[in-house]
């Protein structure tokens, strides 16, 4: 989810401050018959003008467990003169679907933003919907204030000889990092992916501010505490070590290697014991991070590709029930959310040229295309603007006929060729050209498995990829392309080099303004930007001298 959202009621004055909130709960329900619950939690701020409440994003999901400590944090203005109304809901996830009204409900807790902050930790207990209490179930949200334009850390850790915890097998191990709460507690900022049936984990590397990690205090304790990962949440520590950023800092200094030995306190007093594994941080990297805007400054174009499922299963054009049809009164679907994605990219695209592609439909000529051009010219498929590509699509579907399967990889490898030509530039060009494809579909992908490897295949390019699901499908295999709730991997287990696909239900924007459908699918496209060309290290280009006239 978007880790900056917007101001929400706020006045022109500007805020005070921004804050960082983050949740914990404790003795949550139990509301699977054969395992813990699954928890997630949404918050939500309530606007000022409309008196509505928008939601600013969710927590991480996490598996088979009555006391999350959520490591998602959510960044608000913090405005002192104005109510500020919260309000958090816990589900726990029973399935994929992207709306919470169908998952079972935890409890919830409404407070106003000076409380939280005044509060700190503010906690509370969480209630049913009419009011009345969970019944011992907690809430916990801590806020601590934003320093932004601070360092940020890119860290890379491995380890050896871990404990094994598994009867059958190896350890699963993953560890979990914490700093220094206002209040003495430990609060859990980054938890690793879990890393199957080894005692010597590589994990990913990963990158976090220097504030979330240790405040911005490199002489603050940061804690790593190493477990073996139990489906049924019932996690076994291995061990534990404490450090500083400053320390590990000075012990990799010149590219060394920094290691800990990993403590389970338990078995300190047995005689022989010396650790349950050694920790070693094999990279560490303290820079400033570069802003999106410093990209776009220094020149790079955003091209932004539209790619149309022509499937069947959207009905027939001609009927007015059919995702397809042409209203001369009013935008289909499709229309819509090509109007609301394509004019947010298209201020950052100086040509304003756009390719548009269709897939899973029988061409005029009789074949069955699963990559073409909507205005029917291969060696040209740019439309002339959002507009263009509108009248390019209303044409196109008097011409073709709706057909099958729905195989959406080879638009991704289609867009992703173009990626790695800029990539293949970027030693002479430097950061000149980002790819955004937003893909419209209608139903399930027929091609999952090729998809998510062409998916992995271009986490590693200068691209990002936007799934807005149209019509009332069951969206349910969708969901996990999108990498929020874990790394995604090819069919081949190759893991994907970031999370590049943000996938979202048309319907859940269908009262909205298209405005909000693009804050909300376009939200994670300038983290991603900067993500990837961090990743190359690739810094932006200069920008250019004013010319005075």
């Amino acid at each position: 989810m978007n880790p900056y959202p917007p101001q929400l009621g706020g006045t022109d004055r500007g805020p005070v401050s921004r804050v960082e909130l983050r949740i914990e709960c404790k003795a949550l329900k139990k509301k699977d018959e054969f395992s813990k619950s699954d928890p997630c939690a949404a918050i939500y701020m309530l606007n000022r003008k409309s008196q509505k409440w928008e939601e600013l994003g969710r927590t991480e999901l996490i598996k088979n467990c009555h006391d999350p400590k959520f490591t998602r944090a959510f960044k608000v203005d913090y405005f002192f003169e104005e109510v500020q109304k919260v309000k958090v809901e816990v589900y726990d996830l029973d399935n994929e679907t992207a709306t919470l009204e169908d998952d079972d409900f935890l409890g919830k807790i409404e407070c106003n933003l000076g409380e939280i902050v005044s509060r700190n930790p503010y906690s509370g207990p969480l209630l049913k919907k009419d009011g009345k209490p969970m019944g011992g179930s907690t809430i916990f949200i801590r806020s601590e204030e934003v320093k932004e334009g601070g360092e940020m850390v890119h860290m890379k850790f491995s380890a050896t000889k871990l404990d094994n915890k598994d009867f059958l097998g190896k350890s699963d191990p993953y560890l979990e990092i914490s700093k220094k709460a206002l209040d003495g507690s430990w609060q859990v900022v980054h938890r690793t992916e879990v890393i199957k049936n080894t005692l010597n984990p590589v994990w990913r590397p990963f990158t976090l501010s220097s504030h979330a990690l240790c405040g911005g205090n490199k002489s603050e304790d940061i804690k790593f505490d190493c477990y073996d990962y139990d489906s049924d949440g019932s996690h076994d520590f291995i061990g534990t070590f404490t450090t500083t950023l400053a320390d590990m800092e000075s012990k990799t200094q010149g590219g060394k290697e920094a290691s800990y030995p990993c403590i389970n306190p338990k078995k300190q007093s047995k005689k022989k014991y010396q650790n349950s594994g050694v920790i070693h941080l094999t990279e560490l990297k303290i820079f400033k991070r570069t802003s999106f805007l410093e990209f776009v400054y220094g020149g790079m174009q955003i091209n932004f590709t539209v790619g149309i499922d022509f499937t069947g299963s959207n009905g027939n054009p001609s009927s007015p029930n059919s995702l397809h049809y042409i209203n001369p009164y009013q935008p289909n679907e499709y229309m819509l959310a090509i109007q609301a994605v394509g004019n947010v990219c298209q201020d950052y695209d100086t040509d304003k040229l756009f390719p548009a592609l269709g897939f899973g439909a029988k061409l005029p000529d009789g074949t069955i295309s699963m990559e073409f051009a909507i205005n029917f010219n291969p060696s040209n498929p740019y439309c002339a603007g959002i507009g263009g590509v509108l009248e390019a699509y209303k044409a196109c579907i008097q011409r073709v006929t709706l057909y099958g399967p729905t195989n959406v990889a080879p638009i991704i490898y289609h867009v992703a060729r173009f990626a790695e030509q800029a990539q293949k530039e970027e030693g002479t060009k430097g950061a000149h050209a980002y790819f955004i494809l937003l893909l419209l579909t209608d139903g399930i992908i027929s091609d999952m498995d090729k998809t998510r490897d062409a998916i992995v295949y271009a986490s590693g390019l200068p691209m990002s990829l936007i799934i807005v699901g149209v019509g009332d499908a069951d969206f349910s295999d969708m969901n996990f392309l999108d990498g929020d709730d874990g790394v995604l991997k090819g069919a081949n287990g190759r893991p994907a080099l970031r999370d590049i696909v943000q996938f979202v239900p048309f319907r859940e924007f269908s009262m909205s303004s298209s405005a909000e459908l693009a804050r909300h699918v376009l939200a994670e496209v300038p983290q991603q930007v900067v993500q990837y060309y961090e990743m190359r290290k690739i810094p932006p280009k200069p920008r250019p001298a004013q010319t005075q006239t």
